[in-house]
């Protein structure tokens, strides 16, 4: 396959993944940069030589040139996955794409959560006074959703008025591959954004966005992020706090609470459950408190 045809093949791959897929956002956006990356590689390739390396060879140099300039493994390894999804969609049109690449392995790292002392300070003691912000009601109703459903901050900003419903505390939620669920929340999340609601957002139609900013346009979750950023300066701490941050949280505080790990799942709605026991971790303070009760030696009197 030469560049030309590539770069055909990667539009009709843009059009299906957005049209028939529907695929989120986010994905499309990684995947078009990932891809637009590559054929920018290629080029260049192109332009360096006059032999016309096969497209193995292409991307042996593509992902050479990534590991050189210290791309993470993650980032790599979404661009492989962005070729093997271009690789699959080929074959089903009758296209071979000669690429064989393996992704590479990935670091195991413990998810970065805040204590539930933390997280009922933030909930509980900081006053609007102290909030730098002229939506103080609106972020701390953020905050309280965000920790009480689990949800991610693209699901968070894309939820309009009508899905979520106060008296049966429940929220519909459209998540990764465009698939509904439903998230649950308190009493005392839903009676937030009842505050919110009544005190800062005005008149809202059901199909309105719920969370506006200042232009009475749908928050973006750069937004949602610079909230966080401020909630995190309250706490006094060198941890950034980000909205993923309070997901790791709610789902670590519910696993460490005895909560069935199918369930925690099912609220984040992860697809595979492997996905979700990077959450059963035990914090070195839990650990320690396990030893004392436990241990045999700590019970000899």
């Amino acid at each position: 396959m030469d560049l030309s045809s590539f770069k055909s093949h990667t539009e009709n791959f843009i059009t299906y993944i957005t049209v028939e897929k529907n695929l989120t956002t986010n994905t499309i956006r990684a995947y078009t940069a990932d891809l637009a990356l590559f054929i920018e590689f290629w080029e260049r390739v192109h332009q360096q030589t006059t032999v016309a390396f096969p497209i193995q060879t292409i991307t042996e140099r593509f992902l050479a040139t990534l590991y050189h300039d210290k791309v993470t493994k993650s980032s790599i390894a979404r661009k492989i996955s962005c070729l093997k999804s271009l690789e699959k969609y080929l074959r089903t049109v009758g296209v071979e794409l000669p690429i064989k690449v393996v992704r590479p392995r990935l670091d195991k790292k413990l998810p970065v959560f805040l204590s539930v002392d933390e997280m009922f300070y933030l909930l509980d003691k900081v006053t609007d006074a102290e909030l730098s912000s002229s939506r103080p009601l609106r972020d701390k109703a953020i905050l309280e959703l965000l920790y009480a459903t689990g949800i991610r901050c693209a699901e968070l900003v894309a939820i309009n008025r009508a899905d979520i419903d106060l008296e049966n505390k429940v929220v519909k939620i459209m998540g990764k591959g465009r698939k509904e669920r439903l998230a649950l929340f308190n009493d005392k999340a839903g009676a937030r954004i009842a505050e919110y609601l009544k005190k800062e957002r005005g008149p809202i139609n059901p199909s309105d966005p719920l969370f506006i900013n200042v232009n009475h346009t749908r928050i973006t979750t750069r937004s949602v992020q610079r909230i966080m950023e401020m909630f995190r300066k309250l706490l006094r701490t060198r941890r950034p706090i980000t909205p993923h941050k309070i997901r790791h949280s709610f789902a670590t505080h519910l696993l460490t609470q005895g909560v069935d790990l199918r369930v925690v799942q099912e609220l984040l709605g992860h697809q595979s459950l492997s996905s979700t026991e990077r959450y059963t971790h035990v914090s070195p303070k839990r650990l320690a408190e396990l030893v004392d009760s436990l241990h045999p030696l700590n019970k000899k009197k």
